[in-house]
């Protein structure tokens, strides 16, 4: 794990327990809580956030790098630092790109700004920290290098995708509470990253078989 190297198992394993995290979640706040996207998504999307976080943070916290200068605690401690940082980040990128910023919204907004940050910016700095040679190398090309790029990579992209895709019908005509913010976008987001993280366990053993085959 120093090396940044994981398996396709442990990747599987990671993902599972991200998707349990996000299933547990909702299960929550639909069946304890009466709760849904669509009659009260700031609540639901609270409710994702507090059981999805400490399941991302403590995950990533795991497979951190520089294992013997960096403990445990201090990668967690990276995470619960990066989540409003990240928060902000995709806060602003949603209200450039259009979303509303009336007061209505803005509970909404700050949570699935959050929850975000989540899929995108918080496995990164649980993992890398502020080690500039990876932060480079995640964001300047876009073919991973390595097993622990795909797993953090690749589901932040099907976030983002995600999220843009599910934009789509918001301002159409229909007049479906869904089309509301940040209902929709919420749901292609989650989509996006469900479709990420199984692509990045099937990467990640394409790579390990690439590298096998180099070694022999």
């Amino acid at each position: 794990m120093d090396s940044g190297e994981i398996t396709a198992s442990k990747a599987v394993g990671l993902h599972f327990l991200c998707v349990v995290g996000l299933a547990a979640g909702y299960g929550i706040a639909r069946v304890g809580c009466d709760l849904s996207l669509v009659t009260d998504p700031a609540r639901t999307l609270r409710l994702l956030l507090v059981v999805e976080g400490p399941v991302i943070i403590g995950i990533y916290g795991w497979v951190r790098r520089d294992r013997g200068h960096c403990s445990y605690w201090k990668a967690v401690s990276r995470g619960l630092l990066g989540l409003p940082i990240g928060a902000l980040l995709n806060a602003f990128g949603a209200i450039v790109l259009g979303a509303p910023v009336g007061l209505k919204y803005w509970l909404s907004t700050i949570y699935w700004s959050s929850l975000m940050s989540l899929f995108t910016f918080v496995p990164a700095v649980c993992v890398f920290g502020t080690s500039r040679t990876d932060w480079q190398r995640i964001l300047a090309y876009s073919k991973p290098k390595e097993g622990i790029d795909c797993v953090i990579s690749l589901p932040a992209q099907g976030a983002v995708i995600g999220a843009w895709l599910g934009a789509w019908p918001m301002p159409l005509d229909w007049e479906r509470p869904w089309q509301e913010w940040p209902i929709c976008v919420t749901y292609g987001a989650i989509a996006g990253y469900s479709v990420g993280m199984f692509a990045s366990a099937v990467f990640v053993q394409l790579l390990r078989r690439k590298v096998h085959v180099k070694d022999d």
